[in-house]
């Protein structure tokens, strides 16, 4: 939850929120307010054809994001993607190690940009258990655009949901004039409780990351228990507002998979 000017709003009780499910009000059982929780991050990097003109921006942001962004207690890795999705570092919190892959990454190829999102999200985010006992988040550095994937738009944000990590995207974008791209990386970031930002230069973006960096860190947990309960492994729509705050946005996840039993 955060004011209009990005800072983090650290004194709503329960009572000040409200969850919503199939249009029905719901009881909150558990609520707490978290901070300092570890960090489980993922840096993917589009290294196609397609941002040949802006990759070493893309490098210096991404070198920016975790210098603000990894401490001690947090991993991440490094994911770049042309023709396919690469892990470039694997979960450390080495940040030499981490540089070194970003600085050595080289573009050309074509764009398996949502099979990377798949991928860091499957075989990586949801490595360490249990799940809730980190924070999940990736950055994507990208144009948007994808042209190689064999996983479609909807498979990656539904593996993204379900590993209950949180996509923020920055695009390459410096027309200011939006792309197709432009609104898949809003709606990634949008439907997973992300932000999207289309910066002009890196140094733009260092308040942003930081920003980012206390948002992950410090966030509401808010249990309840669905009524009714569904069980048929659908996407259920929910809505979490503050009552009365209009001046307070929150983000989060726009909703969950039901399980099957």
């Amino acid at each position: 939850v955060t004011d209009k000017k990005g800072r983090f709003v650290t004194n709503l009780t329960q009572d000040d929120f409200e969850v919503i499910e199939s249009k029905k009000s719901q009881e909150i059982l558990e609520f707490s307010a978290e901070s300092n929780l570890p960090l489980r991050l993922g840096v993917l990097i589009d290294t196609s054809n397609s941002i040949r003109d802006r990759f070493r921006f893309q490098q210096e942001a991404a070198l920016e994001f975790l210098r603000n962004a990894v401490r001690t207690q947090d991993k991440a890795i490094v994911v770049s993607f042309d023709t396919a999705a690469e892990l470039i570092a694997d979960l450390t919190n080495d940040q030499a190690l981490l540089e070194k892959a970003i600085q050595e990454m080289r573009p050309g190829g074509g764009t398996a940009f949502y099979d990377a999102i798949f991928y860091a999200c499957r075989d990586k985010m949801m490595v360490d258990q249990p799940m809730h006992k980190f924070r999940r988040a990736i950055v994507i550095l990208s144009d948007g655009e994808d042209n190689q994937s064999q996983h479609t738009r909807e498979q990656a944000l539904e593996m993204a949901q379900k590993a209950d990590t949180v996509i923020y995207t920055i695009s390459t974008n410096i027309t200011k004039i939006p792309s197709g791209g432009d609104k898949v990386l809003q709606y990634l970031a949008e439907q997973t409780g992300g932000m999207y930002f289309a910066p002009f230069k890196a140094s733009d973006l260092s308040q942003s990351f930081e920003n980012i960096a206390n948002e992950l860190r410090s966030q509401y947990n808010i249990l309840y228990r669905p009524n009714p309960i569904k069980t048929d492994g659908q996407f259920q729509r929910v809505q979490i507002r503050v009552k009365n705050r209009k001046d307070l946005v929150v983000r989060a996840r726009k909703g969950y998979y039901a399980p099957t039993f």
